[in-house]
């Protein structure tokens, strides 16, 4: 990208941000998808290229460390058992009833092989509330769900990333699926973020106690977040459960310190102004890059792979909520629907498949792998986005 590309698509998102202050029936990120194909016929940005690097090593640690940052301690302390069991074993468990699903079903329409299948179903389950979180905090009955819908999508963003890595890697190796290098390999990569997320944003928090200028506590934070995720992926751990992992910490022990509101100023002000221009970006350039792989003649399999995950994703909730009675006394099923609708597909799913792209030689079934799940993230992006307003007054009626 250009400078000038750079600049004008900030300038689109303002426009965008400005004028969509509701946020209701039209949440901002579709807006900015739409504006993002919209772009893509324009001889001056067909020039954009979209890739992994950009969208997975430059703006997804800012995005994952806000998320986890601004996460409320109380709201996790509450709601930890459930966030934790959804973006964990209900995560894995969505995957693997999702990916046997497309090889059966999709089966009938193109040839998938089993393992391609379960690489589509660990792109296509993880969450991106973004816009939806506001939307369900002004809309819905129950406070609760907000909080365990971007509790669960913070955490199962790392989730999804080891287990596409595991996956893909027996998808390009050409191995067989093994349930026992599966789940050794996940829990040495999930587990290993983890710890050295927490020990590194609990390191920073420190730190920013004998940082008495504001400009160094927001450079901290910066290196904190940058630079755990990329430390992680470089030893061969989560980068992703890393950044995340600091962030939590790092609002927690501010959480503990006296002087909380003094360091949240400040890293708020700066927080505050990034968050929404790489948003600006990210759905612009998914909408720029979309546009090359919505022409695909199997429409029809997006469709049903998008009802299905919505199903699928509903079935695993209500299962795993039903298994603990203290769960199903607070969540009934119009709270089960709210959170099986707003699990939608954004940035990680996107980022995902560039990734698989990057590492893959093209040929005709990677193809059409990536063209299906583009055309997957598209429909999930606007129809769950734009529905889930209605979706919340309704059933609030209900």
């Amino acid at each position: 990208m250009t400078p000038l590309q750079i600049i004008l698509l900030l300038l689109v998102g303002y426009i965008v941000f400005t004028i969509d202050k509701k946020q209701e029936n039209f949440p901002v990120p579709v807006v900015l998808l739409v504006a993002g194909i919209l772009l893509s016929f324009i001889p001056f940005f067909q020039s954009i290229k979209v890739n992994k690097t950009i969208i997975y090593d430059l703006f997804l640690p800012a995005l994952l460390f806000v998320s986890a940052y601004r996460y409320s301690p109380n709201a996790l302390r509450e709601h930890g058992g459930i966030i934790a069991t959804l973006s964990t074993i209900g995560l894995v468990m969505t995957a693997i009833l999702f990916g046997f699903m497309i090889h059966v079903v999709g089966g009938v329409f193109v040839s998938i092989s089993l393992i391609g299948s379960l690489v589509i179903a660990s792109i296509l389950t993880p969450t991106d509330p973004v816009s939806v979180v506001s939307i369900l905090k002004k809309s819905a009955d129950n406070p609760k769900v907000a909080d365990v819908v971007e509790g669960e999508s913070m955490i199962n963003d790392g989730t999804s990333i080891v287990l596409f890595t595991v996956l893909a890697g027996m998808f390009i190796n050409q191995e067989s699926f093994s349930i026992i290098s599966f789940l050794s390999e996940f829990l040495l990569v999930s587990i290993g973020g983890a710890i050295l997320g927490l020990f590194c944003g609990w390191a920073v928090s420190q730190a920013v106690h004998i940082t008495h200028h504001k400009e160094y506590q927001v450079m901290l934070s910066i290196i904190l977040a940058y630079g755990i995720f990329h430390i992680a992926e470089h030893i061969g751990v989560s980068g992703v459960l890393a950044t995340v992992a600091s962030g939590i910490m790092l609002s927690w022990e501010f959480e503990h310190t006296n002087q909380e509101d003094h360091y949240r100023e400040a890293l708020d002000g700066f927080w505050n102004v990034v968050e929404p221009t790489i948003l600006a970006l990210v759905f612009l350039l998914i909408g720029i890059e979309a546009t090359s792989y919505l022409t695909i003649g199997d429409w029809e399999i997006a469709l049903l792979l998008f009802v299905s995950s919505l199903v699928i994703r509903f079935v695993i909730i209500a299962g795993i909520i039903q298994f603990f009675p203290s769960w199903r006394k607070e969540i009934d099923w119009r709270e089960i629907t709210l959170i099986s609708w707003s699990g939608i597909k954004g940035t990680m799913s996107v980022a995902l498949l560039l990734s698989l792209q990057a590492q893959v030689s093209s040929n005709d079934e990677v193809n059409l792998l990536i063209s299906i799940s583009f055309a997957v993230v598209v429909l999930s992006l606007v129809v769950q986005s734009l529905g889930i307003y209605p979706l919340s007054k309704v059933l609030r009626k209900n």
